[in-house]
């Protein structure tokens, strides 16, 4: 299993949204995520500052990146774009992958 993180950028004040907007996530999203291989996906925030942690477990590099061009997966990037940070003309919100430093199993 591959495990992955990223830190992302609530816009200020839309944290709440960004929450419900999760809550309430697509089930074609969802789908579409267990179809491209990711399992224990979970966000956290770090308030006020409004930043976000994000976790998940992938079975294959390339199946996980695949996801990037699926229509259902743009069009919420998308819907997120509305309360997150993005780079100029970006569809999706500006991640920072990290890279990790210690793991126990």
């Amino acid at each position: 299993m591959i495990r992955k993180s990223f830190m992302i950028q609530a816009l200020p004040g839309r944290l709440a949204e960004y929450e419900r907007r999760h809550r309430a996530i697509w089930p074609e999203m969802k789908q579409l995520l267990s179809e491209h291989g990711v399992h224990r996906f979970s966000i956290f925030a770090r308030e006020p500052a409004g930043q976000l942690f994000g976790y998940l477990e992938l079975e294959d590099e390339t199946r996980y990146e695949a996801l990037a061009q699926h229509p259902v997966c743009q069009r919420w990037w998308k819907y997120m774009t509305e309360v997150l940070v993005t780079a100029p003309g970006s569809e999706k919100g500006t991640e920072e992958l990290l890279r990790e430093v210690f793991y126990m199993e």
